[in-house]
């Protein structure tokens, strides 16, 4: 029994809301910080602290999406909470301070953006939604790395629990953020765009990174035939060849697409003729 990579981490969701932290060593500012976010719906407080360690400890803890951090605090500032985390698994962050000769370190850090006190309810709220943007696209990022290690995985063992029996009646491909299980007969045709392939079915198109050659491999020489260096079609969706321009033809479709013939591939197109007789 031939052994199968382990399973990849399951998807999440995204979440409905952003998990977020507020620290600084002033309780007013923690509060005042507290009010304004509480206006957002997609806001989550998870927790609060009031110095470096603490916010580090906070961070590990909740594993928070967001971060509204003070840069000057007891004991350690900011950026040593943030040297305390792997920057793998640190939040997107908003440094709120007084002082600005600190601006310059905080985008050298990534963070999302650097508030002045005292700062307006304007000026908070633009903050706000470039930091909720920043989440957004880091979920997005996770969610695709994942789905795609999750294709990956389901494609090698689709592929190995195949091989014996030639090439499968199944496409496993990743499209709009969703895995599509395709049947070989509800592919139309197939077209080569850049490193993708672009399979067209049922008048909708889903793309796949993978080569022509590699592609035409997989897929069953029964069914489908290549009549171009970057175009395979459907043999059932043939419906007749119709001669173009200077002795070449155009390849028509049951739903009226019309493709070119290759002069290379007419020998092709006469053996599937042959058979047909």
């Amino acid at each position: 029994m031939k052994a199968t990579a382990p399973l990849p981490v399951p998807l999440k969701a995204n979440p409905v809301r952003i998990r977020t932290i507020i620290v600084d060593d002033e309780p007013a500012a923690r509060r005042g910080v507290r009010l304004l976010l509480e206006r957002d719906s997609a806001v989550e407080i998870v927790g609060e602290a009031a110095t470096g360690a603490e916010a580090a400890a906070l961070i590990q803890r909740e594993k928070p999406d967001l971060a509204f951090l003070d840069v000057q605090m007891p004991g350690s500032d900011g950026f040593e909470a943030l040297g305390k985390i792997d920057p793998l698994a640190a939040p997107a962050v908003v440094f709120v301070t007084a002082y600005d000769e600190h601006a310059l370190r905080a985008f050298e850090v990534n963070a999302v953006d650097y508030l002045l006190k005292p700062y307006d309810d304007a000026r908070f709220g633009a903050a706000l939604q470039r930091a909720k943007l920043e989440v957004r696209r880091r979920q997005t990022d996770t969610t695709n790395t994942r789905l795609t290690q999750l294709l990956d995985y389901l494609q090698k063992n689709h592929e190995a629990a195949a091989g014996a029996d030639g090439p499968s009646d199944r496409i496993l491909l990743k499209s709009s953020g969703e895995i599509f299980f395709l049947k070989a007969a509800e592919i139309d045709w197939i077209e080569a765009e850049g490193d993708y392939m672009k399979f067209h079915v049922a008048g909708r198109a889903h793309l796949m990174r993978e080569t022509m050659a590699r592609l035409e491999a997989r897929l069953d020489p029964k069914r489908f035939i290549r009549i171009h260096r970057s175009t395979i079609v459907n043999i059932d969706r043939l419906r007749k060849l119709s001669p173009s321009f200077a002795g070449e033809y155009a390849v028509i479709l049951q739903d009226g697409t019309k493709l070119k013939l290759s002069r290379g591939y007419h020998e092709r197109i006469a053996t599937l003729l042959q058979r047909s007789r």
